[in-house]
């Protein structure tokens, strides 16, 4: 059996519908699934009926940026009671931050020479606002792309590049996610429940045990640890701290699309699979 703990649709920042999302998992043949998409709910409805649809066992989840001091990080949530109010007065709020962000972010842009209506891009957007795709709306413009172009020095350069000389350079433009504070989601969990889980924790190449450490004391349920973003090493390491602090274990694809370009492998199920007879404890969340 296969699952698939960290998924994200059109909802925030992947490329499929939740309702083509489902299908894809079935045609990989993955039979339990958490759509996680950033900062929204959203999505959950529509995935648990084409999931129910597929006979795919469909698990309420989120991705959402957490800070505890200094330490900034990403939080997997699960089988969280996703209808509560103060749940989604709580998105809300830090979806009208992001919009602000975004605002200013593309006003700065508009300063640069790209043309673009920045209220116009932002009225598509309901959720989760997506760098990639607001690049390519704003490169639909044929005078954009060639600005971009000639900025970069590149006739066809990548979206990881655009994103990062416009949205994380501090000399043009420095956006940020907003993160909340790892006490108001631990609040938070008092009332709606579920399980908290450590996204990725090996993704920069540098597991942080003092900061894992610390959330377990505070309340961290789970790590991720099979996931496309570590190495063997991550994986043996992280499989280890869980054990020793008898954490649940988790695997995610953090499947968002598949490569346009031409190649063998478009997308992390041309060769990643996750069984959960690997992970200890995973049926606390996967039932």
């Amino acid at each position: 059996m296969l699952i698939d703990l960290q998924l994200h649709s059109t909802y925030s920042d992947g490329s499929l519908t939740p309702t083509k999302l489902a299908d894809f998992l079935l045609k990989h043949r993955v039979k339990i699934a958490s759509l996680t998409d950033h900062n929204t709910v959203g999505g959950l409805d529509e995935f648990r009926l084409a999931c129910k649809k597929n006979r795919i066992k469909a698990i309420a989840g989120i991705e959402i940026y957490v800070k505890l001091n200094n330490k900034k990080f990403n939080l997997l949530w699960y089988n969280f009671d996703d209808k509560d109010p103060e749940l989604h007065k709580f998105l809300q709020s830090t979806q009208a931050r992001r919009r602000k962000q975004i605002k200013r972010a593309l006003l700065k842009l508009k300063r640069l020479g790209l043309e673009m209506n920045e209220n116009k891009i932002l009225d598509k957007y309901r959720h989760y606002i997506s760098l990639s795709r607001l690049m390519r709306d704003i490169r639909q413009l044929a005078d954009n792309r060639k600005k971009i172009s000639k900025r970069l020095d590149a006739k066809n350069p990548l979206d990881e590049k655009i994103i990062k000389h416009f949205f994380k350079d501090k000399k043009v433009n420095r956006l940020e996610e907003y993160y909340v504070g790892f006490s108001h989601i631990l609040k938070l969990k008092e009332k709606i429940g579920g399980q908290l889980v450590l996204n990725h924790p090996g993704k920069t190449g540098r597991i942080n045990e003092s900061l894992i450490s610390q959330l377990i004391k505070l309340g961290l349920d789970g790590i991720e640890v099979i996931s496309p973003h570590h190495n063997i090493g991550a994986v043996m390491r992280l499989q280890r701290l869980a054990k020793q602090y008898k954490l649940i274990m988790t695997g995610g694809s953090n499947y968002h699309l598949d490569q346009a370009e031409a190649a063998a492998i478009k997308n992390v199920y041309s060769y990643f699979r996750i069984e959960p007879k690997y992970l200890v404890g995973v049926n606390k969340i996967i039932g």
